[in-house]
């Protein structure tokens, strides 16, 4: 049998991606389900129909893919194993970063070094001292080849400020580092006009691969895709190529009903978009709502940006939290997971210090369990924030934070 303390550490525990709480779309669906019926597999790094798909999707983003520069798995995970793996050497990572990336660089036995990421946002290391990481690691006998980075973050829900971005890359390109850019969460941003989203692909063509999972907007988490962008010369195809024999070894090829549907997907069909749209506004609302609550109760919290989730730093409710035994990032995720019936990772899952009061928490569980109440929800009607299942899940986070805020009973009293 497991022990209670077993469960805190390995990898198989770590914290769930952010589930968007909504019914699939049904022509999603369907597309699926008439997938099923087909005999033939899809070749690893996917078959044509796919990669075109994924041509036509960067394309309208102002990237230009060839499709014998692309390449999809079962889940961005698996393309950035093979990255890391084909690219050798040590791995860079912005603290905090989504829990999914340091991982893959141990399962290879790589070395990972955490750059802070700048105040205004996450995603990306701030540059100068990323700059000065890159030197201290060589200093010591490493190796950094590779810095992963987020243009829209998971776990802080922000979008990485441009200037930030143009700086990171130099400093990368400088370096020799290859950039990988995450995008799972592009699409996700809740005020694009006041957040735009510009890439490192854009600024550093011949040095950044795009990795993007589908679950951060287009299909549900259960149905893992993801599809990679290789720089457009000779070693972006080396790369590419690479990476290809990797997922053959690791068998980790789309099943043939999923790439039907990342498929339709990645050709952003009316229904599907106007859905996304509709989640992204829903979820930005649930988001500014949970921020507001954070800031009453005195947590610190960057306002949210995109995706549905937020990072909250509860180190001003530091003494109220250790007079009920919650001292570091591991404590809290128990002691908020079970007071909020809802999951609340710590900061100790995304590179933070074990003893950083750090919580990620998610606007998904906000929108309960009755199917009927969620699809309604996706249409305005009644107003989000008055929802039952809404209502309760907001009440309940500030009444948890509201005590530890509170002063002790008694203490007016006192210093009267």
């Amino acid at each position: 049998m497991e022990s209670a303390l077993e469960g805190r550490g390995p990898l198989r525990y770590g914290p769930p991606v952010p589930e968007p709480g909504l019914p699939v779309v049904p022509e999603l669906a369907a597309v699926l389900a008439r997938a099923a019926e087909r005999p033939h597999a899809e070749p690893p790094g996917g078959g044509p129909a796919l990669l075109a798909a994924a041509q036509g999707y960067w394309a309208r983003r102002g990237l230009a893919a060839d499709p014998a520069l692309l390449a999809a798995a079962p889940g961005a995970p698996a393309l950035l194993l093979a990255l890391t793996a084909a690219v050798g050497g040590d791995v860079l990572l912005p603290r905090p970063c989504p829990a999914w990336w340091a991982p893959q660089a141990r399962l290879l036995g790589r070395p990972t070094f955490s750059v802070p990421s700048p105040a205004a946002c996450g995603g990306v290391p701030d540059p100068y001292a990323l700059l000065e990481t890159v030197r201290r690691v060589r200093a010591e006998g490493g190796d950094p080849r590779l810095l992963v980075l987020a243009v829209a973050d998971d776990p802080t829900g922000t979008v990485a400020v441009p200037e930030v971005m143009s700086r990171a890359v130099e400093a990368a390109a400088a370096e020799g580092l290859h950039v990988v850019s995450d995008e799972t969460w592009r699409d996700t941003v809740h005020r694009p006009q006041e957040n735009p989203v510009v890439g490192p692909a854009e600024m550093l063509p011949e040095g950044v691969t795009v990795l993007s999972d589908l679950s951060g907007g287009w299909l549900p988490p259960g149905w893992p895709a993801a599809v990679a962008r290789f720089p457009g010369t000779t070693a972006g195809a080396q790369l590419r190529a690479r990476c290809l024999d990797i997922l053959t070894a690791l068998d980790a090829t789309l099943a043939t009903p999923v790439a039907a549907a990342a498929t339709h997907a990645l050709g952003e069909p009316r229904a599907l978009g106007a859905r996304l749209a509709h989640a992204v506004a829903l979820h930005g609302r649930l988001a500014g709502a949970l921020y507001e609550v954070l800031h009453t109760a005195g947590a610190l919290v960057r306002p949210p940006q995109a995706g549905r989730h937020l990072y909250a730093d509860l180190a001003p409710l530091a003494p109220a939290l250790a007079a009920r035994g919650v001292t570091d990032a591991l404590e809290l995720e128990n002691d908020l997971t079970a007071r909020l019936g809802m999951p609340a990772p710590g900061g100790h899952r995304f590179g933070d210090d074990l003893d950083q009061l750090r919580v990620r928490l998610s606007t998904g569980p906000f929108l309960g369990d009755d199917e009927r109440v969620r699809a309604d929800l996706l249409t305005g009607a009644p107003d989000p924030l008055q929802a039952a299942p809404v209502r309760r899940a907001l009440d309940r986070v500030a009444e948890v934070l509201g005590a530890l805020a509170a002063p002790p009973a008694g203490a007016e009293e006192a210093t009267r």
